[in-house]
C-alpha cells in the first residue's frame, strides 16, 4: 500500500472514531456508552496521534528539526492531561484531515505534467521490408521508421521521411491549432496525427524524448526551491522552536498569573496551535508547485521557482531577432556578382552548408531549388557575428557580413557592379558577400519577416507594464528597423550591427536598471541568455540545448505564450502574498484570542487548520490558469 493511500485510509478512521467519540459526548453521555466513547478517543489518538509522533520523532532524530507535526502531538497530549481529551481529539482529527488534503492537493499539482505519461501509446506500427508490424514502442529505436494513420499518437520524436498532413501539438506545446507537417518536419512524441497518413523516422530512443525530458525538467524545477520557499522552510522551522519555547513561557506566565495549573496548560496548549505556522509555511510551496505544472502543460517550462519569481519581477525585455522575433525562415532575393550567378550560388552554399544559421539555410535550399550541387568546400569554421571561412579548389573563401569583408580588406564589389554592391549595403534587406582575401566575388540578399505571433506577443507585454523591450542584432540597421518598425518597437529600442559580447554588454546595461529577460534561440545567445535575470529560449520543443541553456523554456514559437507567462509569474507572486497575508493575520488574530480572550482550543483548531486548507486550495487555483489555452495572452 502506497504511503498516500496509507495515510487517507488512517484519516478515514480518526474521522469515523471522533463522529463516534461525539456522539458518545453529546448524545449519549450515560454510563453504559462511557467505554464506547472512550475507545473511540483511543482511536483517534492512535490513528490521528500516533503517525504525527512518528514523523516528528524521524525528522527531529534524522534532521535535527523540530516540525509542525510535534507541537500538534504536544498540543493534543497536554489537552488529554487536563481533562479535555475530546478537543485534543478534535485537534488531532482535524489536523490528520487538512494533512491529508494537503497532500492530495500537492499531489495533484505534482500529477498534472506526469498525465503527459499517459498520453504515450503502447504500442505502434513500424515499416518492415516487406510491410509493417505492430511492436511495443520501447522496441524502437533510431532509424526505424513508424506509420501513422489518422488518429495515431506519435509513439517517440521524429522527422517525417513521407506523407503529409496535420498534426495537433497541444499536449507538448500548448498551441491548439494544429500544425502542418510534411517531409523533413519535426514531429514529437504524446503529440496527434489527425488526419493523412505520415512514415516518421526514429531520432530518439524513448527515455530522451520531448516528453521525458519535460517531466525531468518539471521534476528538477518542483524540487529546486524558489527563494521564498527557502525563506518560508527557514522561518518555519526557527518560529517552530520559537513557538514551542513561548507556549512554555506562556503556561509559566499564566502559573505566576494565578490560573490553576489544569487551566494554565490548556491555554498554553491553545497558543501552541494558535502560533503553530502551518499556513505560512505551505503557502509559497502551494502557489509555485501549481504554477509550474500549469504552465508546463502550456508549453512553458520553467527551471524552478527561483525563475518563476525573477520574471515575475522583470521590467524590461531584451528579444534576439532572427528566428525569435522573425520566422527564421530567410528567402533569397537577389544575387550580384562576377561571373555565373549559379557557379557563385553553388560556392556560397558549399561554404554555408557547414553553418546551422537561418541565413545559411536560406542559401542552400536556393541552390537546392536551381538545381545545384554546392561546391566542396574543406576546414570550414564560423567567425562568431559576422561569418564562414573555408577553402575550396581554388583557395581560401569567406562568407559574411560588412565586418567580415573588412577584416579581410575586401572595400569595393566587383569591378563589373560596384554600384549595385552598394545599393544592396543601403537596402534593407540582410546582405551576405562572398570573396577570396581582398577580392570581393559578390553579394546576395535574404529577407526575413516577423512572427504573426510577435507583433500581439510585444503588444501584450507592453500592456502588463514592461517599461523597455528592446531588440538586438548582429544584422543592418536598415533590416533591423524594417523589422522593428513592423513590429511596433521604437529606434531607440534597436540595437544593430552587434556582436555576441555587445549583446551581453547591452544586457547588462538593462539589468542595471531594473530585472531584463533576454529572450533567444538557446544555442547561439547562450553568453546573453546566461547574463540576464531571466533567459528564455524560444521554440525548445526538441531541442536539448535550448532546454538546458535557459531559465525558462517557451516549447513553442508563440510570443504570446511568452506574455503569458509574464503574466502567470504576476499572478503567481500576487497569490503568494496573498496567502502570506491571510496566513500571518489569521495568526495573529488567533494568538491575540489565545492570550487576552481565552480562546477555546476547539476554535484555535478550527482557525489553524482551516487557514491552512485555505491557503492551500488558494494556490491550486492556479492549476487552471489560462496559459494552458491558447492566446491566453
Amino acid at each position: 500500500m502506497s504511503e498516500e493511500r496509507l495515510r487517507e485510509l488512517l484519516t478515514g478512521l480518526t474521522l469515523m472514531a471522533m463522529v463516534v467519540a461525539g456522539v458518545v459526548h453529546f448524545a449519549l453521555p450515560s454510563t453504559p456508552w462511557a467505554p464506547v466513547g472512550a475507545a473511540a478517543l483511543l482511536v483517534v489518538f492512535g490513528t490521528g496521534g500516533v503517525p504525527a509522533a512518528i514523523r516528528a520523532l524521524t525528522t527531529l532524530w534524522q534532521e535535527r528539526e523540530l516540525d509542525i507535526d510535534l507541537l500538534m502531538v504536544i498540543a493534543a497530549l497536554a489537552a488529554a492531561a487536563v481533562g479535555a481529551a475530546l478537543e485534543g481529539a478534535v485537534l488531532l482529527t482535524l489536523f490528520s484531515l487538512s494533512t491529508t488534503l494537503e497532500q492530495r492537493a500537492m499531489g495533484r499539482a505534482r500529477r498534472a505534467i506526469e498525465a503527459l505519461m499517459e498520453l504515450r501509446p503502447d504500442r505502434t506500427l513500424r515499416r518492415t521490408a516487406t510491410g509493417t508490424e505492430e511492436v511495443a514502442v520501447a522496441d524502437l529505436r533510431p532509424g526505424d521508421v513508424v506509420v501513422l494513420r489518422p488518429g495515431a499518437r506519435v509513439p517517440v520524436d521524429g522527422v517525417v521521411v513521407e506523407g503529409e498532413g496535420q498534426i495537433d501539438e497541444s499536449t507538448i506545446t500548448g498551441e491548439s491549432v494544429p500544425v502542418e507537417k510534411a517531409r523533413g518536419a519535426q514531429v514529437f512524441e504524446a503529440t496527434v496525427n489527425l488526419h493523412g497518413v505520415l512514415e516518421v523516422e526514429v531520432r530518439r530512443p524513448l527515455a530522451e524524448s520531448t516528453v521525458a525530458r519535460m517531466i525531468q525538467l518539471v521534476t528538477e524545477a518542483q524540487a529546486a526551491r524558489a527563494p521564498s520557499e527557502r525563506f518560508s522552510a527557514w522561518f518555519g522551522q526557527r518560529y517552530t522552536v520559537a513557538v514551542l519555547a513561548g507556549s512554555v513561557l506562556a503556561l509559566l506566565a499564566f502559573l505566576w498569573m494565578g490560573r490553576a495549573w489544569d487551566d494554565a496548560l490548556y491555554r498554553a496548549a491553545t497558543l501552541l496551535v494558535a502560533a503553530s505556522p502551518c499556513a505560512i509555511v505551505i503557502s509559497v510551496p502551494a502557489a509555485i508547485l501549481s504554477a509550474l505544472s500549469a504552465s508546463a502543460r502550456g508549453g512553458v517550462l520553467f527551471k524552478g521557482g527561483a525563475a518563476l519569481e525573477t520574471l515575475a519581477k522583470v521590467r524590461s525585455f531584451a528579444f534576439d531577432k532572427t528566428g525569435t522575433l522573425t520566422t527564421g525562415r530567410q528567402e533569397m532575393v537577389e544575387i550580384v556578382c562576377e561571373g555565373e550567378p549559379d557557379d557563385f550560388l553553388a560556392r556560397l552554399a558549399g561554404l554555408e552548408a557547414h553553418s546551422e544559421h537561418p541565413i545559411a539555410d536560406a542559401i542552400r535550399r536556393a541552390a537546392e531549388a536551381r538545381g545545384l550541387t554546392p561546391a566542396p568546400v574543406r576546414e570550414a569554421r564560423a567567425v562568431p557575428g559576422e561569418g564562414m571561412v573555408g577553402v575550396d579548389d581554388q583557395g581560401m573563401i569567406w562568407a559574411g557580413n560588412a565586418r567580415l569583408a573588412a577584416r579581410m580588406g575586401a572595400r569595393s564589389g566587383p569591378v563589373d557592379h560596384p554600384d549595385q554592391i552598394a545599393a544592396l549595403h543601403q537596402g534593407a534587406q540582410t546582405m551576405v558577400l562572398l570573396g577570396r582575401g581582398a577580392r570581393l566575388i559578390g553579394a546576395i540578399t535574404v529577407a526575413d519577416r516577423p512572427r504573426d505571433s510577435a507583433g500581439p506577443g510585444i503588444e501584450a507585454l507592453r500592456r502588463a507594464g514592461i517599461a523597455r523591450i528592446e531588440m538586438l542584432t548582429g544584422d543592418r540597421r536598415a533590416v533591423a528597423e524594417r523589422i522593428g518598425t513592423d513590429l511596433g518597437i521604437h529606434p531607440d529600442e534597436i540595437h544593430a550591427e552587434l556582436l555576441p559580447q555587445d549583446k551581453v554588454r547591452i544586457v547588462a546595461d538593462l539589468a542595471a536598471r531594473s530585472r531584463v529577460a533576454f529572450v533567444g534561440d538557446g544555442v547561439n545567445d547562450a553568453a546573453a541568455l546566461a547574463r540576464a535575470d531571466v533567459g528564455i529560449a524560444m521554440g525548445a520543443a526538441g531541442s536539448e540545448v535550448a532546454l538546458q541553456a535557459a531559465d525558462v523554456a517557451l516549447l513553442s514559437e508563440d510570443i504570446t505564450r511568452l506574455a503569458a507567462a509574464h503574466r502567470l509569474a504576476r499572478r503567481t507572486a500576487r497569490i503568494i502574498r496573498q496567502n502570506l497575508i491571510f496566513a500571518m493575520g489569521a495568526m495573529v488574530t488567533l494568538v491575540t484570542a489565545g492570550l487576552f480572550f481565552d480562546l477555546p482550543l476547539p476554535l484555535a483548531v478550527i482557525g489553524h487548520e482551516g487557514g491552512t486548507v485555505l491557503v492551500v486550495l488558494n494556490g491550486l487555483r492556479l492549476l487552471t490558469d489560462p496559459i494552458r489555452r491558447r492566446s491566453p495572452a
